[in-house]
């Protein structure tokens, strides 16, 4: 029992160094063109974005720059991840070709918030894909964002990137 209690720990400790990584990478002053604070907002508030992942940093292993094109796409009722996966799975796909982390989900609660750096914290949790516990994004008025990425099955990861309009 303690054993478990010391992974969940350590497994807790790192999602926060990631998370704290990625806030300081995504901070900087690189304006996405086209966006505006407001934009950004709406986008949220709407859940009608697209996240670009650029870099990816596993819980085990060095980051990596992306330079195939990975992307979640929320468009109201809809979230599709395309996104790869770097780490140590406990529990192998049904489907060997669903590798990474891909899926769609129709059914997930959505939760963003304002933090007091003037960030935007959005939560998704789906309801309808087991696998992952839960996307958290933190979406920088420049367009510049991270994101945590929890799985039952698998090390936590994240990953930086742009926040962009949907087309």
């Amino acid at each position: 029992m303690k054993t478990a209690h010391h992974r969940l720990f350590l497994k807790l400790l790192v999602v926060s160094l990631l998370v704290s990584t990625s806030l300081v990478h995504c901070s900087g002053s690189k304006k996405s063109v086209g966006i505006t604070g407001s934009d950004m907002s709406t986008m949220v508030n709407n859940k009608n974005f697209r996240f670009v992942a650029e870099q990816v940093n596993p819980l085990r292993g060095r980051s990596r720059q992306l330079t195939s094109e990975y992307d979640v796409l929320l468009k109201g009722d809809s979230l599709i991840s395309y996104l790869p996966y770097f780490g140590r799975a406990y529990q192998a796909p049904m489907n060997p070709s669903q590798g990474g982390i891909q899926f769609t989900s129709t059914n997930f609660s959505y939760s963003a918030n304002l933090n007091k750096k003037g960030a935007w914290v959005v939560n998704i949790i789906p309801k309808d894909y087991q696998d992952i516990q839960q996307f958290t994004f933190t979406i920088f008025e420049n367009g510049n964002a991270g994101l945590n990425v929890t799985s039952t099955s698998k090390d936590p990861i994240s990953f930086n990137g742009r926040i962009k309009k949907n087309k």
